[in-house]
């Protein structure tokens, strides 16, 4: 009877171990305040998307977050994706194009500098913390967003912000993560964008939007007031013509209204016109000129290549 009982006592090596602990207490509090531009969440979400669309399967996904940041407040406004390798099991970003696409972004986006990197998961784990302590190694104290696909409920985004913090644990310093209280900030163009990427889709009905739906608006109501322009031109017409007789007091409304409107007079309309049209024209051949700057430079870079391989050949050919 000793003998069943003492098997039936787990022994002390088949006690599963503690979990590792990666995220610090709830008591501990943040450092910072995190304003988070919905255009990152749309390039994590096409990451992710294009990833397990070529893979065939879910897999997480490692980018960089960039933004601004002033004293304690951070902007996280773009991101970049980053390449990684699988080495004795654990996840290794690759430095060197990181480094490549460092100096990418910032000849375009000068004014936005590092903030941390992005992944995709449930929750953080020991695999994400190796990639944090690579990370600090470009940055002392980077951010960590961890996206949910398919995790989020109706009332907040799968969208989880961290920072690291140093605490002892067992006497031991150890790196744990903080979760960062966000806000989201727009711009007019990303609410223009997203707004047509959120379509309203109602029963069968076709989809629309509500910039649509605004613009739509926006042409009745200047159809509407270009055709009461009409009649107001045509009764002052009829005046002039003596086939319709004064009415002093519908003249001085006209007048009036005539002088609410200074931007149709020739003398300040034309300019501003063409001062807009100038814009406009200068925008598009700036357009036209850096896409056939990056042509040239993707054939340069390609013939490069194929003119060292070709120098590489003569020369062996000559030591032979």
């Amino acid at each position: 009877m000793d003998v069943e009982m003492k098997d039936a006592e787990p022994s002390a090596s088949s006690v599963e171990p503690e979990p590792e602990k990666i995220i610090a207490d709830s008591g501990v509090a943040a450092t910072v305040s995190v304003s988070l531009h919905p255009l990152v969440i749309m390039n994590i979400s096409e990451h992710w998307t294009r990833t397990r669309a070529q893979m065939g399967k879910p897999q997480n996904v490692y980018g960089a977050l960039i933004g601004k940041q002033a004293g304690r407040d951070i902007e996280v406004m773009n991101s970049f994706e980053l390449e990684t390798a699988i080495i004795d099991g654990k996840v290794v970003i690759l430095r060197e194009y990181y480094d490549h696409k460092e100096e990418q972004f910032k000849q375009v986006f000068s004014d936005m500098d590092f903030l941390g990197w992005y992944s995709t998961g449930e929750k953080p784990g020991a695999s994400e913390l190796y990639v944090h302590k690579q990370i600090m190694q470009i940055n002392e104290s980077p951010l960590f967003l961890q996206m949910s696909p398919g995790g989020g409920n109706c009332t907040e985004l799968p969208v989880y912000l961290y920072e690291s913090v140093i605490d002892m644990i067992e006497g031991q310093a150890r790196i744990l993560f903080v979760k960062l209280p966000y806000t989201l900030a727009t711009e007019e163009a990303e609410r223009i964008g997203l707004d047509h990427v959120a379509r309203i889709v109602s029963g069968g009905e076709s989809s629309s939007s509500k910039t649509a739906d605004q613009l739509t608006a926006q042409h009745s109501a200047i159809k509407m007031l270009a055709g009461r322009v009409k009649l107001i031109l045509q009764y002052v017409q009829a005046v002039e013509k003596g086939e319709v007789p004064k009415n002093h007091e519908i003249l001085r409304q006209i007048k009036s209204l005539s002088h609410r409107l200074p931007v149709l007079q020739s003398d300040r309309f034309n300019p501003e016109f063409l001062t807009q049209c100038n814009d406009v024209a200068l925008m598009t051949l700036l357009g036209t000129v850096m896409k056939s700057a990056n042509n040239l430079n993707q054939f340069v870079n390609k013939f490069s290549v194929s003119y060292q391989r070709q120098g590489g050949r003569r020369m062996r050919g000559l030591f032979l």
